[in-house]
């Protein structure tokens, strides 16, 4: 069993930046894919960003390229999303994902179904 708490949501101006965090617990697997999502009130989740731990590789939606990153720091088995240049259209609920002992696939790392374990969200608001 994984469990999965993120952090660091709140409101902010239009241009300025965020830092959520996601902290993983319970088993912990020597690599797995782990994904930001969100979601707004009668839209469907959309997936941000992912990465396969341990790997450089990242993998981003259209919609947030240039502006967010996904790094993550193993020793604290913590996945970060930064989020700068923000705009009101990324004002969403972010949940962290995880698909344990597995790397992302290049295809289905935005949907939902990939992944086996959810957090309970934080919620990101941007006034412009």
């Amino acid at each position: 069993q994984v469990l999965l708490v993120e952090s660091g949501g709140g409101s902010v101006q239009a241009g300025g930046s965020l830092r959520l965090s996601c902290v993983a617990s319970g088993v912990t697997y020597s690599s797995a894919c782990m994904a930001w999502f969100r979601q707004t009130p009668g839209k469907e989740r959309e997936g941000v960003a992912a990465m396969p731990t341990g790997t450089d590789t990242a993998y981003y939606a259209d919609s947030v390229k240039g502006r967010f990153t996904i790094p993550y720091e193993h020793a604290k088995n913590t996945l970060y999303l930064r989020m700068d240049s923000l705009k009101h259209e990324d004002t969403a609920m972010y949940y962290c994902a995880e698909r344990p002992d597995s790397y992302c696939n290049g295809v289905a790392w935005g949907a939902g179904w990939f992944y086996s374990y959810w957090g309970q969200g934080t919620q990101v608001t941007i006034s412009s």
